[in-house]
């Protein structure tokens, strides 16, 4: 995953030759990450990414020397420790104690053999093996359901703008859309975030409606009908991956 990421289309980092030398190691934590470095001469700054695989790969600029590269890995060790339990939380299975986010807030699951709960909420389980992660999901996005439209079309109507439908999906790359015809897609995750952020992301489609382009006009409207939309990105940038 690479370093920097905007938060509603993953940009991909850009095509890279072949390792130049062999395998740097970073150690972040308890962890050691091998580091593959790449030139590219079309990169304009250096690019930290995370493989698949859960290693490190670093595109450095033509013209600009490894070595400062290697000093700005260094100093991302806060986002390599983020992003890696993002991975091992995706990959390892929701047990007791995992940490979920739940309306802005990171809170323990408790996992009994008949019920999962966190916060106010309790999820039935009907069978002790069923997949924990798909049940919070499920609840989640249910709530979700039921919240998200009626919020959606109360921002609609305080802003004087007209809407289509309202729909929540499970979308992995973007925490909305907004169509020509004034339809609005919201990503169930939304839940999961604090109100005022996803205040924000609904606000943000909305004023596509005025504005369909991301102009400086675009992000004017977004500035009058939200005053903390930068905290709200700062947020989105900080935890969006932890969600996605």
């Amino acid at each position: 995953m690479q370093l920097v990421l905007p938060w509603f289309t993953a940009r991909r980092a850009p095509k890279t030759s072949r390792p130049a030398k062999a395998p740097s190691l970073l150690q972040v934590g308890t962890e050691t990450f091998p580091i593959a470095i790449a030139r590219h001469r079309r990169a304009r700054r250096y690019v930290l990414r995370m493989t698949p695989e859960g290693g490190l790969r670093l595109t450095v600029p033509r013209g600009a020397s490894i070595e400062g590269g290697l000093a700005f890995a260094k100093k991302q060790g806060d986002w390599i420790a983020r992003e890696w339990a993002r991975r091992r939380t995706q990959v390892d299975p929701w047990t007791d104690g995992t940490m979920v986010w739940f309306r802005g807030a990171r809170l323990p699951l408790a996992v009994e053999a008949a019920a999962v709960g966190f916060a106010d909420e309790r999820i039935a389980r009907a069978d002790a093996a069923a997949d924990v992660r798909a049940a919070f999901e499920a609840h989640v996005r249910a709530i979700a359901a039921i919240e998200l439209p009626p919020r959606c079309r109360d921002l609609a109507r305080d802003h004087g703008l007209t809407i289509g439908r309202v729909s929540i999906r499970n979308q992995r790359s973007r925490w909305g859309s907004c169509s020509t015809r004034g339809t609005i897609a919201l990503n169930w995750r939304l839940l999961q975030m604090p109100p005022e952020v996803s205040d924000y992301v609904i606000l943000h489609e909305l004023m596509h409606i005025r504005q369909p382009n991301p102009s400086r006009q675009f992000w004017r409207e977004v500035a009058a009908v939200c005053a903390g939309w930068r905290e709200a990105e700062r947020w989105l940038r900080q935890h969006g991956r932890e969600l996605l």
